[in-house]
């Protein structure tokens, strides 16, 4: 690929090198927001924003697209410093690896196109490529092909906006924009959420819910409340790991083990409540 020529074998294997550097302390300990927690493990799991990663994430991005103009890193997600977007006009079009001898890829070859591209990219997406699962392949009517993968680095399902990465491309392998919300070095998160244990079974947690009034916003921005009865319909579907941006410090995110709760016949059609502290992380 262009850009691979550009960088250089050399600066290549160094920035590859200073990856792997700030990665072994890009993890933060554990911090409980509200203090210690009786008889468990801190909680909730903080990841806290590193300087140093936030800038090694600005010069890969420049290596690999020469663009000059993201000096403070407006492409890069908050906390994460992985890939927003790409710029809306680059000086040199950007474009997926090559596969196969015909001008236009097959389905086969796109797919390992994506695959050595992720690869290649992986430091901006922020994941490992083998714990990224392809969810959707589609070509839209607009001509714009779009590949959708998730994030799945621990022992629970990721959900909310985090662990998703989009690619966007055309037909002849022109690059139109990628987004990463993935979390970097997951595999150092995973040992303390393992050590989280819910407070409560499954049909336990349901009880719980029921009668329990939820504040949620709606499709419009605005702030609703539902409460559920005890002959709401109500299903615990499984535990999940659901972050949200810290309340006390902007530059964290927060990881909290939640129940995911099915709802019928209600306004909102899920629920996600934390296991340990009982609190609505989000509903809709």
């Amino acid at each position: 690929m262009v850009f691979m020529t550009k960088w250089g074998r050399q600066q290549r294997l160094l920035m590859i090198a200073m990856v792997a550097t700030i990665n072994a302390c890009a993890i933060m300990p554990p911090a409980e927001v509200n203090g210690p927690r009786a008889g468990g493990p801190p909680y909730p799991v903080i990841l806290t924003e590193q300087a140093q990663r936030r800038e090694l994430s600005a010069i890969a991005f420049k290596h690999l697209t020469s663009d000059e103009g993201d000096k403070n890193g407006v492409y890069l997600q908050p906390v994460t410093a992985t890939l927003k977007s790409l710029p809306g006009s680059l000086a040199t079009p950007l474009y997926l690896p090559k596969v196969g001898l015909n001008a236009e890829m097959n389905e086969e070859e796109t797919r390992e196109s994506l695959r050595r591209f992720i690869n290649d990219w992986r430091n901006l997406i922020g994941s490992d490529p083998a714990v990224l699962t392809l969810v959707e392949r589609v070509d839209l009517k607009d001509g714009r092909k779009v590949a959708k993968y998730e994030q799945r680095p621990f022992r629970y399902p990721l959900r909310g906006g985090y662990g998703k990465l989009e690619i966007q491309f055309t037909a002849d392998r022109r690059l139109l924009n990628v987004s990463s919300t993935c979390i970097p070095d997951a595999e150092r998160l995973q040992p303390a959420l393992a050590a989280v244990i819910p407070l409560a079974k499954s049909e336990d947690a349901i009880t719980h819910v029921k009668g329990k009034v939820i504040t949620y916003t709606d499709s419009s921005g605005t702030k609703q409340q539902y409460q559920t009865s005890p002959n709401s319909e109500i299903t615990a579907t499984d535990l999940v790991i659901y972050p949200i941006p810290s309340s006390t410090n902007s530059d964290a995110i927060e990881f909290h083990l939640a129940w995911e709760f099915a709802l019928k016949n209600a306004p909102i059609s899920y629920l996600y409540i934390d296991a340990i502290e009982d609190e609505v992380l989000a509903a809709g």
